[in-house]
């Protein structure tokens, strides 16, 4: 189902020598003649058109990186919030009851997390149009800029605190044993001296 200088479209010709776009509302595979958005967006050749698939990887990137971006700022106001809490717990006379307070962030930190969330949104919109041309090339440009947005900005961590103390790290790295171990050794040693007719006894230990 080819659609050529569509009315709806406004001059889709583009000027190309009297080419026009290619348009399906249908599955399709189209390369040369395919257009996207608007007629200025005329693929005329195969470098063209790859550049243009190219170009759509990095757009799902740059959306999951915005993304990412809401993401960490949100959780950088959060901990700011935080420490303004801090300073009014420690403000607070200790005769104070306990009372619910509401701690917002600055209008220009809000203004800029709705400029974040304006540009991702408007990046995942036009994202979703050049979805609707149903190029098979292009929907799988979009899913392959997926995959590699979600590895490069979105790298799932978690942070810990490891509370091993310093003689089962020193018994992990060296023959020495912890003094505890060494105790319960030398208890065991002690036992095997002092009972009867026990002249020769093997302790052993892992």
């Amino acid at each position: 189902m080819n659609h050529s200088g569509m009315g709806g479209m406004g001059g889709m010709d583009g000027g190309m020598g009297g080419a026009s776009c290619k348009i399906s509302m249908l599955w399709n595979w189209y390369t040369i003649d395919a257009c996207f958005l608007s007629s200025s967006w005329h693929v005329t050749t195969k470098a063209t058109f790859a550049v243009s698939c190219i170009g759509v990887v990095l757009m799902v990137v740059c959306l999951e990186a915005l993304r990412r971006a809401g993401v960490e700022f949100d959780k950088a106001l959060s901990r700011q919030l935080l420490q303004r809490k801090q300073v009014l717990e420690s403000d607070l006379p200790p005769e104070a009851t306990t009372r619910q307070v509401v701690i917002r962030v600055t209008p220009l930190q809000q203004l800029a997390r709705a400029v974040l969330h304006a540009v991702t949104f408007g990046l995942a919109y036009i994202i979703m149009l050049l979805a609707m041309y149903f190029n098979g090339y292009i929907i799988l440009s979009i899913i392959l800029g997926a995959g590699i947005g979600k590895f490069v900005c979105d790298w799932k961590f978690a942070t810990f605190t490891l509370n091993a103390d310093a003689c089962d790290r020193a018994s992990r790295t060296s023959s020495a044993q912890c003094p505890s171990t060494q105790t319960k050794l030398n208890a065991l040693l002690q036992q095997d001296a002092d009972a009867p007719g026990a002249r020769s006894h093997t302790v052993c230990c892992e």
